[in-house]
Formats: structure tokens, C-alpha cells, sequence
């Protein structure tokens, strides 16, 4: 019988190598994709809020694969893996990216201008505002969650409260992909130990009982069908069924 555990490997560098191997054989992304990572890494002590190079290439590849058009994200800092979206859905797609941060906004839209991409409209203010406003002519096939992770349960519920059957200016179309990111936070979500013995508190515990609620969420909802992935800090891909 197979192990039914996530691969492990003899050492950690062995496991980087693997890492490293597995990026380099798949696809990759456009150049001035991976420039702007590379130039936002190098240049802002908040670049940890950008999905990695590998985990967009898969990113790509998933809306690729179902054919996505139109992409909705929560939470888009400087416009990384809204430029992701963006490439993935063609230059005849949207991409509709909240953000909280006017100041991250700003940073996207001179990336994108810079860039010559004209298909990612930008909406300013607090997600939960947003969503009840969109009213969109045509529904998201997918939509990436990686905002704040307090917000995540809720996020998920207006998703479904405004996808309805039978409702003409739904949010998301039947079959869609909710992708959501960062819900294993380090491993916290599944062991509260994961780091050491101390207590979890403070934002960190608001945030490790926040994802575990939308993980249980997403796996009860009749309308979903989910599976986490327990890849860089965990990816939880849901299907709208209807």
C-alpha cells in the first residue's frame, strides 16, 4: 500500500532540489511576469505577500485548463499575480482584482500600464464591500482568495450567497474554482504545535481559527466540492457544482 502521506525526503536539500527540478520543468512564466517578482523581492520588505514563481505557474495552468476568461481576485497587494491572471486569461479576458490598500492599488496599475496590459480593472475598499456590488454581465470562472485571512469564512459565504441558481447577475458561473490561498499557515491550521510549544495568540490565533473555519466551510457546503493541497503554504481549490 502507497503512503498516503505528502512526500517526504532524506534531507531538506534534497527536498529543495526536488522543488527546484519540479519548477524548471513547467511551463514557465512570461518574462516580464517574473521580472516584476524579481524586482519587487529585491525592493520591498513586504514581498512575502507575493505568491511564489512556482505557485503561479500552477496558478496559470489551473485557469488554462478550465479555460477561464474571466478571473475575480481578493486581495491583490502590488499586481503580481494579477499580471498571473491576466497572461492566463488572454488579452480578451478580464481580471477583476479588490484590494483594500489604495496604495497597493496604485503600485498595480502603474505595473500593469508599464507592462502594456489593459485587462485587470481594479476595484479600491474592503473586499466584503465589494462583493454584494460587483453585479457582473457575465460571471467569474474562478476566483483566487489571498487576502486577509480573518476574512476568508466570509469572503467564501458572500461567494456563495451571490452565485445562486437562477440568478442572472451571479458572481461566480456553475463549475467555477475558488482557489484559496495560504490555508495550512506553516502547518498551524493542521497542529498548533507546528512551530514549537508555544501558545498560539494574539493575530496568529485569530488567524489559524479564521482558516480553519473556511477550510470546514468549504468541505461541508453541498454546493462545493474541495480539495486542499498541501503545497507551499497550502492551496484549498473548491468547485461550484451548481
Amino acid at each position: 500500500m502507497k503512503d498516503n502521506s505528502t512526500p517526504l525526503y532524506t534531507s531538506p536539500q534534497l527536498g529543495q532540489k526536488v522543488t527546484d527540478y519540479a519548477q524548471q520543468h513547467s511551463t514557465p512564466l512570461p518574462r516580464h511576469i517574473s521580472d516584476y517578482h524579481a524586482d519587487i523581492s529585491a525592493n520591498r520588505e513586504d514581498s512575502y505577500y507575493m505568491s511564489s514563481i512556482f505557485q503561479s505557474q500552477y496558478n496559470t495552468f489551473l485557469a488554462k485548463s478550465i479555460r477561464a476568461t474571466r478571473v475575480l481576485e481578493i486581495g491583490v497587494y502590488v499586481g503580481f499575480s494579477a499580471l498571473v491572471w491576466a497572461d492566463a486569461v488572454g488579452p480578451s479576458g478580464l481580471v477583476t482584482g479588490l484590494e483594500f490598500e489604495p496604495e497597493y492599488a496604485e503600485l498595480s496599475k502603474k505595473a500593469f500600464a508599464a507592462n502594456g496590459v489593459d485587462n485587470v480593472e481594479i476595484i479600491v475598499g474592503p473586499a466584503s464591500d465589494s462583493l454584494p456590488k460587483l453585479n457582473p454581465t457575465e460571471p467569474y470562472d474562478l476566483v483566487f482568495i489571498d487576502a486577509d485571512k480573518t476574512g476568508y469564512p466570509g469572503y467564501l459565504k458572500q461567494l456563495l450567497e451571490f452565485s445562486k441558481p437562477g440568478n442572472s447577475s451571479r458572481i461566480l458561473r456553475p463549475g467555477a474554482l475558488i482557489v484559496s490561498d495560504n490555508v495550512l499557515r506553516r502547518g498551524l491550521v493542521a497542529d498548533d504545535k507546528a512551530l514549537g510549544d508555544d501558545e498560539l495568540k494574539g493575530d496568529q490565533l485569530k488567524n489559524v481559527l479564521a482558516v480553519r473555519q473556511f477550510n470546514d466551510l468549504a468541505l461541508q457546503s453541498p454546493r462545493l466540492e474541495t480539495f486542499v493541497l498541501p503545497l507551499w503554504d497550502g492551496v484549498n481549490v473548491s468547485r461550484l457544482l451548481d
